[in-house]
């Protein structure tokens, strides 16, 4: 865990008893701060320690506390903490913040932070994995993996890769990225803020809290339409992601396939190059990367046929880009398994990509309707359980194919959520390329509990 004598002496509120704010308190207890603790629900409670007065910060007297640690979750548009807070002069901020004021005790180290709407996970794993494969001591933290405060310090020369959702920068300060990456910015959240602009506003402090010097690595589209870059200081170096070159091509990156990670891939190798990374370096991490569970994660690769786990695409939106990263070459080579729990009527984004399947296998509830919209335009086969698909699938792909698992629906008609659905997928395609002849229990109760 990161300890910091910055915090000794002072008194802090945490608000929401999840991971991140379980780590913030841990992190302030061992600096020697003074603590208040409170989450709405008993079982979240429990989990504190000795050491800690549990009280609502809504319900206390804050006169004389340092700030009010909340989780990323509450809404600060329509919570009362901000407006409480206020009242006393007293700061809301998140983890991320108090990493931000421990890290001038900590040895000396660099940041990354990396926000975006689309691609912020794989774009912080994938930097992660550079920088290790490389041997670069690094550590994977914000809104992906372990908290960062609950994770133990670098040492020397080592970077933090931090993933930051809007509502983490909403609530940090002074986390001055020695890289700031901003990939883009589309409609989302717009619940929490009053406008798109808002939103982008949102994630564009990233760059106003850097210093001058420091890199920012950003969409062009982004800048040019919506002047992120406008409150940023003099000075601050810049790199636009769609003029990124690559240090190799991108085909010799099983996991990384499709346009949306191409941006993701040449965010990435910016960031490398910019903390002195050589390219032979950089080139040989992309190609080690295997992907993140269930998006678009590379399962095998078998007699030339790769097995691809794309679970979390629980919608046509989110199963697109997956359809789009394996073009004909130069015969259609996707095997497509698609179906579950339907959240929409039609194909949606998967329209435009219908020329890279080569056969769907359609599986679960929303089965017969996939088979009827794709019938007459690519070979179907009805095959209602998964490891029914998989063995068709199988059967029938040919060296260059690609078996995919990208459902374009929710899970929860076999299975109880995209995970275990992902983890049977791989638990079927280790099977059948072990023993391609063996019986398979279809029996989906196992993996769904």
């Amino acid at each position: 865990m990161i300890v910091s004598p910055v915090f000794a002496g002072k008194r802090y509120a945490v608000l929401g008893l999840a991971r991140s704010g379980l780590a913030a308190v841990e992190t302030l207890r061992a600096s020697g701060a003074e603590v208040v603790a409170w989450d709405r629900q008993d079982v979240a409670r429990d989990k504190v320690g000795e050491g800690i007065t549990l009280a609502d910060p809504l319900e206390i007297d804050l006169t004389g506390f340092d700030g009010v640690v909340v989780s990323p979750g509450v809404p600060l548009n329509t919570h009362p903490i901000a407006e409480r807070a206020a009242r006393f002069g007293v700061p809301v901020i998140g983890d991320i913040e108090l990493f931000a004021l421990a890290r001038g005790s900590l040895p000396e180290h660099k940041v990354v932070g990396i926000t975006g709407t689309n691609g912020k996970s794989t774009t912080t794993a994938l930097v992660h994995h550079i920088l290790e494969s490389a041997g670069v001591p690094a550590r994977m933290g914000g809104n992906i993996g372990l908290p960062v405060l609950a994770q133990e310090p670098l040492p020397e020369g080592g970077v933090y890769v931090l993933e930051l959702s809007s509502y983490q920068i909403d609530l940090t300060r002074s986390l001055d990225c020695d890289v700031a990456v901003l990939l883009n910015v589309t409609p989302d959240h717009l619940d929490r803020y009053a406008n798109f602009e808002a939103y982008a506003a949102s994630k564009a402090r990233l760059f106003a809290m850097q210093s001058s010097g420091h890199r920012a690595v950003v969409d062009y589209v982004s800048e040019a339409d919506l002047d992120v870059l406008g409150d940023a200081p003099d000075g601050l170096n810049v790199s636009f992601i769609d003029r990124v070159t690559l240090p190799a091509a991108q085909a010799e990156w099983p996991a990384l396939q499709g346009p949306h990670n191409l941006q993701n891939a040449q965010a990435a190798v910016a960031v490398c190059r910019a903390f002195g990374l050589a390219d032979e370096a950089i080139a040989n991490g992309l190609a080690g990367y295997r992907g993140l569970p269930h998006r678009m994660e590379v399962v095998a690769d078998h007699r030339g046929v790769l097995f691809v786990n794309d679970s979390k695409a629980t919608n046509p939106a989110s199963a697109a880009p997956a359809l789009a990263a394996y073009p004909p070459d130069p015969r259609p080579r996707i095997h497509w398994i698609v179906g579950g729990l339907p959240k929409e009527d039609g194909l949606g984004e998967c329209e435009a990509f219908l020329g890279n399947v080569a056969a769907a296998y359609t599986i679960g509830e929303a089965g017969p309707r996939f088979a009827d919209l794709l019938e007459g335009r690519v070979r179907v086969e009805k095959a209602e359980l998964m490891c029914q698909a998989l063995r068709l699938a199988m059967s029938a792909a040919q060296p260059g194919d690609v078996v995919l698992l990208s459902p374009a629906c929710a899970s929860f008609d076999q299975f109880r959520d995209y995970e275990k659905r992902g983890e049977y997928f791989r638990e079927l395609v280790a099977m059948l390329i072990g023993e391609p002849n063996s019986p398979i229990d279809c029996f989906v109760g196992r993996s769904a509990a």
